[in-house]
């Protein structure tokens, strides 16, 4: 159904740029302006032909509501990793969500921490770029899933899966399941 939709989109965007242009105001077809908007790269052209940039945060028809903000504005991102690892007993800077991963490594890492039913905190390093390489210079691995148990970089969904068949996880979250059991 998806499919059948986008298709008959891009047929019809298709269309209405092969079509003469209705109106004098409208310079580029109607393709490039979708494309120029939703990749927020393109620059858009306005009724005098000036190009200009068309990025979705400083559209002024984006309410502020939906604008991109930063939650620790005095903080710098290598300040949040340092507070994110220290406040959070299991961790993980993840592609996604725990509850809707977006790569099958974090979700592998998801999976076999659930298993001892220990609080995971998340972050998606998607969302953020800056974050991303802020966690990659703090431990200096280059891919993620990148896991924190107690304060310490453990390493990404293979390891964890390692120390999981070997027992040794078990060892390692123990303490914390058993606290969230006393609450």
């Amino acid at each position: 159904m998806a499919r059948l939709m986008s298709s008959a989109l891009i047929r019809g965007l298709v269309r209405s740029s092969r079509a003469p242009s209705v109106a004098a105001v409208v310079s580029q077809p109607a393709i490039q302006h979708f494309r120029n908007y939703s990749s927020g790269l393109g620059g858009d052209s306005s009724a005098s032909g000036e190009s200009s940039s068309t990025r979705v945060a400083t559209d002024p028809d984006t309410h502020q509501d939906f604008q991109p903000t930063s939650k620790s504005p005095n903080m710098s991102f290598d300040d949040i990793v340092a507070q994110d690892i220290k406040e959070n007993p299991v961790l993980i800077y993840m592609k996604g969500y725990p509850d809707a991963p977006r790569c099958g490594f974090s979700a592998l890492a998801v999976k076999v921490l659930k298993l001892y039913d220990v609080p995971i905190s998340a972050r998606d390093i998607l969302g953020d770029l800056k974050l991303k390489e802020s966690v990659k210079a703090h431990t200096n691995w280059p891919t993620f899933p990148q896991i924190f148990i107690k304060g310490e970089f453990v390493g990404g969904s293979d390891i964890i899966l390692d120390m999981h068949q070997k027992g040794q996880l078990k060892d390692v979250l123990g303490d914390i399941a058993q606290k969230r059991e006393e609450k």
